[in-house]
């Protein structure tokens, strides 16, 4: 998986014997190891307590090899391990991205095929993931159970250390040559491998592509370690092999580990991996990007977006070279200049750019980047006029001079250190996962790793040089006011897409000079029998937790429940470090669909347009001096008993200090209540922002539309959950940003704010400590005396129909790869047979989908799910090469899931991987939520507890025959594919519906046009 700027269980029952963890060791300094104190082949170097965020810090290194380790002690029972790597790329192969796949794939104490994927349903982990960035390689998961924790600790070390790196497993993960279908001897020769796939996916969202060829220009000697699709057939098993040689060393290693768990008991099982190895010199170069002298101007062609128009589609940047990053301070004063420059929407470069409409968002580069020994800084624009590139640096210049001749304002600058205050106080469940991920760029990049943990003695630095005056105007004369810059520009080309295609079809003709079709079908044929054989591997050496490691008995959190106003209250009493949670959901009852279709753009719009009497700028930097946040949102939930009821609304939250409460709640009325619609220019610059990023959030969560079509003709929250979040509002949006014809949506929008917080159908949840209910229970009932009473209108039914012409549909975008969704309507939550139905979907995924549609039909993802609560079972496949073949494996799994003999250890599996979500640590702000928002009691989750742990390989077969091959004739299974548009859309009756803006913008589309038949 990529990371970085390249992107996209609890209960212990089993006595394990400890020594006394370093648990609490914030506040039990003189339990930790002293430095220069020798533990189980490590040295400890130095001990450091970090009171603002309750931990400890231990760093030591291993005698013998040199390997670096980090340990963060503190009272958190969700513990974290990791080991990670250095790897700079040496070419774009994407070397280090396919050896973190090669390497998951079988080790030398576990010689199975794929034991990564393996101990994910052998575990109670609630994080496992392995990360390929810039520069570095990370293996990390996150488990509360002590037993699970070494299991996996053992696996990691091992598949890290002394991987098989077999061949097969080369073809599979990286790249090979072979037929399209295996089963036809005329079906094309292509490029196939999962990484290879998962690269050609990444390269068709646009906004990574940008960054990518912007770092090929300002960091040339930091190759792209995920792999550039036509150089990763440059890639030799060989090569693979002496990377792992030269980087995957403990001498190159750094270890995290963090929680409460014991450090000794830590130290003694990695040492008994590192001590096998000796000291070896290390390449420890920290790459640098380019030194700019002057101006310079570098253009590179990209692809044409069909979703906006062919006019506004250039993406362009200036680009700085920055500062050390060794130097924390000054790293996060630029931070904080970054989000004073950038940050909201009003600060003055989102004015100056994007009100201005010289574009519609940001570019994908813009920001303050530290993950390398030196930071680049970064402004531009995407969706630019071709005649608006000179603009647009004439304007950062301007910005940049006006900013520096005048500063900002002191309650901008607070505000953001007001935010980072309560980032502090507010503790989440996967609080050691942040931390890791915050902690291993800086520290593989030569920044101090306790420089980075000591945020206190930074923040105080950072005030004494800030006090001087004068200190942001400093930084941007120092780093910004110069023409050292590099402005990097993407044109739209019509012949991007046609371009790549004859590329890679003149490189495997390249290939293919070399090797007989007969040769490379017999090697495909072969690692099909090495994958088949592999279905039946012996898992025996693996090491598993068992579901009697898991309680029966749920872990219940007390709720109060009461009323304030008439207005339901549920109440949730803890710990909360001083801080406030506030929820509130407001139903409506069957909202007419012209007002549903405006409702996720209303939830936008009223942060960002402002009131008559207050700016957005003002309601802004109110929010950040007075909250951690405040959102909106719509609300959907399946009854839990009965598929055909659903409640709907929109949901409001936010948190803030104690002492802040009436703020939070005035900030919200005034948003809820008196936004200003009537604003046609500024809605046009949100929608257009929306609207433009369309293309590429479909690129990377196509199969969750795909998922969302095709549930949207199996129940009334799947419909409801389309039409606001699905492609229904993809094509809505597009339309209004080509016709920018906003007067219905503004007249939507005012009958929405009439009831959206109306007391007459809410409820709310606080979650508070103890010293505060009282004065939360005076703040919210004032706050509830100032809300309206006015009741949304009712309909008796919806227009929205999403009938047979649409049970397979087809939605052509300009992707290499496709994302595919095939559901079924099954059960409410409490009926008997929806926890067998969610054991179904971990059996299928893992023992069945993950090998047909990942490893062998080169896929980057597959599986089955099962909604619990939304009642749909269905099927997913991500950056897929080869829809047809996957349909047809989905179509077949039912059969094949009700004929297998499912084995205990099968079952006992399937019911651990569950529980990992199930049992997963929960922060204090969700917990009751499931209650609140779903109205499921523990009684029902106890019920549905029991059910999924003596759930049997009957049950399991009894609900794949009933829900997937038995279905009864009124039954619907429907169908939606994103992507590439090929031979088989036609050739199987697929329904095309285009998304393109050539025919959206013709008109603004009638809500009485769209209902009927939902013509897209």
């Amino acid at each position: 998986m990529l990371r970085g700027g390249f992107l996209l269980g609890r209960v212990v029952s089993r006595h394990v014997t400890l020594k006394r963890p370093f648990a609490s060791l914030s506040t039990e300094f003189s339990q930790l190891p002293k430095p220069g104190e020798k533990l189980h082949g490590f040295t400890v170097q130095r001990v450091k307590q970090i009171p603002e965020l309750q931990l400890a810090a231990v760093q030591l290194e291993h005698d013998k090899t040199g390997a670096e380790y980090i340990h963060i002690a503190r009272d958190d029972k969700n513990n974290v391990f990791s080991m990670g790597f250095k790897t700079n790329p040496t070419d774009d192969t994407g070397t280090p991205h396919i050896l973190e796949h090669v390497t998951l794939c079988g080790s030398e104490k576990y010689p199975v095929r794929d034991p990564f994927f393996k101990m994910l349903n052998r575990s109670l982990s609630n994080f496992m993931n392995a990360f390929t960035s810039a520069d570095h390689t990370t293996y990390p998961f996150a488990t509360t159970n002590p037993v699970d924790y070494y299991n996996l600790m053992d696996v990691y070390l091992d598949a890290t250390l002394f991987p098989l790196l077999q061949e097969s497993d080369f073809k599979q993960e990286g790249w090979r040559i072979g037929p399209e279908n295996v089963k036809d001897k005329s079906s094309p020769l292509q490029f196939k491998g999962v990484v290879y796939n998962e690269m050609k996916g990444q390269m068709s969202d646009s906004s990574y592509l940008y960054y990518i060829r912007y770092q090929d220009h300002i960091f040339p000697s930091l190759h792209n370690s995920g792999g550039d699709p036509p150089k990763i057939p440059d890639l030799t098993l060989e090569q693979l092999r002496e990377f792992h040689r030269q980087h995957y060393h403990p001498s190159n290693a750094k270890v995290f580990t963090y929680g409460n768990f014991c450090l000794h008991e830590h130290l003694k099982k990695v040492n008994e991996k590192l001590s096998l190895f000796d000291r070896i010199k290390i390449d420890r170069e920290l790459k640098q990007p380019i030194t700019i002298e002057g101006p310079m101007d570098v253009k590179v062609l990209g692809p044409v977006d069909p979703l906006m128009e062919r006019t506004q589609q250039f993406k362009t940047s200036i680009s700085w070279i920055m500062n050390d990053t060794s130097d924390v301070v000054e790293t996060f004063g630029l931070r904080l200049l970054s989000s004073l420059l950038i940050d909201g929407y009003g600060s003055p470069m989102y004015q100056g750019l994007i009100e201005s409409k010289l574009g519609s968002d940001f570019s994908p580069n813009t920001g303050y980047s530290a993950s390398s020994k030196r930071a680049i800084f970064s402004l531009g624009l995407q969706r630019v006029k071709e005649e608006d590139l000179p603009k647009v640096s004439e304007k950062i210049k301007e910005i940049l001079a006006r900013c520096h001749k005048k500063g900002f304002e002191q309650r901008k600058i607070d505000g953001i250190l007001h935010q980072l205050e309560l980032s502090l106080k507010h503790k989440t469940a996967t609080f050691g996962i942040s931390v890791m991920q915050r902690l291993k760029s800086a520290w593989f990049n030569g920044v101090d790793p306790f420089d980075v943990l000591a945020w206190e003695d930074t923040l105080s630095r950072f005030k004494e040089q800030y006090a001087k005056g004068g200190y942001f105007e400093g930084l941007i004369k120092k780093y910004l006011l110069n023409d050292r810059h590099m402005t990097f520009t993407m044109i739209p080309s019509e012949d991007y897409t046609t371009i790549l295609t004859k590329e890679g079809t003149a490189r495997l003709e390249e290939e293919l000079k070399n090797v007989k079709r007969e040769e490379l079908e017999k090697q495909e044929a072969e690692l099909i029998q090495i994958q088949e054989a592999a279905r039946k591997q012996d898992l025996s050496c693996l090491p598993t937790l068992r579901v009697s490691d898991i309680s029966r008995e749920m872990e219940r959190k007390e709720l109060l429940f009461g009323s304030l106003g008439g207005v339901g209250i549920q109440w949730r009493l803890a710990p909360t470090n001083g801080l406030t949670y506030f929820r509130a959901i407001n139903v409506f009852e069957d909202l007419p669909d012209n007002l549903r279709l405006y409702l996720p753009l209303f939830t936008e719009a009223i942060f960002k347009l402002g009131t008559k009497t207050k700016s957005i700028e003002e309601i802004e930097d109110t929010i950040k001096l007075k909250t951690g946040g405040i959102s909106t949102s719509l609300h959907i939930s399946t009854n839990h008993s009965d598929l055909n009821k659903v409640e709907q609304g929109l949901a409001w939250s936010g948190y803030c200090l104690d002492s802040n409460l009436a703020a939070m709640y005035e900030l919200l009325r005034t948003v809820l209540t008196e936004t200003d619609f009537d604003q046609p220019t500024k809605l046009n610059v949100l929608v257009q922002g929306i609207a433009g990023g369309f293309v590429d959030t479909l690129a990377e969560s196509g199969h969750s539309y795909a998922r969302l079509f095709a549930g949207a003709h199996l129940t009334p929250a799947g419909k409801l959950s389309e039409v606001t979040g699905g492609m229904t509002q993809v094509r809505l949006l597009s339309n209004l940003a080509a016709t920018r014809d906003y007067s219905r949506a503004i007249g939507a929008m005012k009958e929405i704010a009439k009831f959206a917080a109306s007391k007459s159908s809410l409820r709310a949840a606080i979650t508070c400590s103890v010293d505060s209910q009282a004065t939360n229970e005076t703040a919210l009932a004032s706050f509830l005396k100032t809300l309206p009473v006015e009741k949304a209108p009712v309909v008796e039914s919806s227009g929205f129909e999403f009938g047979p012409e649409t049970h397979l549909t087809f939605f052509p975008l300009p992707y290499q790869v496709s994302y595919t969704s095939m559901a079924t309507r099954t059960v409410p939550y409490t009926h008997k047979d929806g926890p067998a139905l969610q054991i179904l979907s971990q059996l299928l995924t893992h023992k069945h989908l993950h090998h047909e549609i990942r490893e062998k039909g080169g896929a980057y993802g597959g599986g089955a799910f099962h909604q619990g609560i939304g009642g749909v079972f269905g099927y997913y496949s991500y950056r897929d090469p080869n829809v047809p073949n996957t349909l047809n494996i989905m179509k077949a799994s039912g059969k094949w899931a009700a004929e297998n003999s499912w084995t205990e250890s099968d079952l006992e599996e399937a019911k651990l991987a569950v529980f990992q979500g199930v049992d997963a640590p929960t922060s204090v702000n969700e917990e009751g939520m499931v209650r609140f928002v779903h109205g499921i009691t523990d009684d029902m989750r106890q019920a549905r507890r029991e059910n999924l742990l003596d759930i049997t390989a009957n049950d399991v077969k009894e609900v794949a025959y009933k829900y997937l091959v038995g279905s009864s004739p009124d039954s619907i299974t429907a169908v939606a594919v994103l992507g590439e548009k090929k031979d088989y859309v036609e050739k199987d009756g697929f329904t095309v519906l285009d998304m393109s803006i050539d025919e959206a913008a013709m008109k603004v589309p009638e809500i009485e046009e769209l209902a009927p038949k939902v013509e897209l």
